[in-house]
């Protein structure tokens, strides 16, 4: 095979270092963080992620709630009684514990590791938990015509570092934590996925649904890489109406 000149190598060289460079200017604890950039000049948010904190089993308790300031879910009337009545029956009320879908945004927040791969025309995301995943498109196509997805259909663009999707199409029967935070098939959620550290990352998604709550409201969620030699368990769900 003929030795390809040094200014070969050289041009090749620089155009991967432009293609990998960093983009300075987003904040972690006062300092300049760098954010990496893919093959295709997005920002990188790929890894192994978790919540820095314990799983999110109740998403008041768990303070995770930014918007509105009291920390407490707007529900609309009769609202904060089915969610009391869902937790009197979550055992068989929360299908988790059957093995479905948790829905989105639960999947993001429920505790179990989460894997971000990127590509130019969507970002894949794999749980451990059940195997389950999400697609977000960002080539601009529209919204499927489909409703009641257990997971709702996602679409995304890139704001400035950020990874922002737009999520329809739920189903109702989905809770929002274990303590039967609830919403309709109306539900509607906007997600932001942002690196903010070397090892961190900020999940905040908006939640809106006319039938069930007053107005919309906000969650924050701080998310850390796992580093060092990682990977997806087999983790295989168990019904535990079937187990017990």
């Amino acid at each position: 095979m003929t030795d390809r000149s040094p200014w070969f190598r050289i041009a090749a060289f620089a155009a991967l270092a432009i293609l990998c460079a960093p983009v300075f200017g987003q904040k972690n604890d006062g300092k300049t963080f760098a954010v990496s950039r893919t093959w295709y000049n997005q920002p990188d948010l790929q890894g192994i992620w978790q919540p820095a904190a314990k799983a999110v089993d109740s998403l008041e308790k768990g303070g995770f709630i930014k918007d509105p300031s009291n920390g407490r879910i707007p529900y609309a009337a009769g609202g904060a009684a089915k969610r009391a009545a869902n937790a009197k029956n979550a055992k068989s009320g929360d299908l988790v514990n059957k093995c479905y879908m948790p829905g989105v945004p639960r999947l993001m927040y429920m505790g179990y590791p989460f894997q971000i791969f990127e590509t130019e025309k969507y970002v894949a995301i794999t749980s451990e938990y059940a195997h389950v995943y999400r697609i977000i498109y960002l080539d601009g196509s529209p919204h499927l015509d489909f409703p009641d997805l257990w997971n709702g259909d996602s679409r995304g663009h890139w704001d400035g570092d950020s990874l922002v999707t737009d999520v329809i199409n739920f189903n109702a029967l989905t809770w929002l934590d274990k303590v039967g935070n609830h919403h309709d098939n109306q539900l509607h959620v906007t997600e932001r996925f942002t690196r903010t550290g070397p090892t961190s990352l900020l999940y905040e998604a908006t939640v809106s649904d006319p039938m069930t709550f007053t107005k919309d409201w906000k969650i924050a969620v701080p998310m850390v890489q796992k580093t060092g030699p990682a990977r997806l368990m087999e983790y295989e769900c168990q019904d535990l109406a079937v187990v017990q």
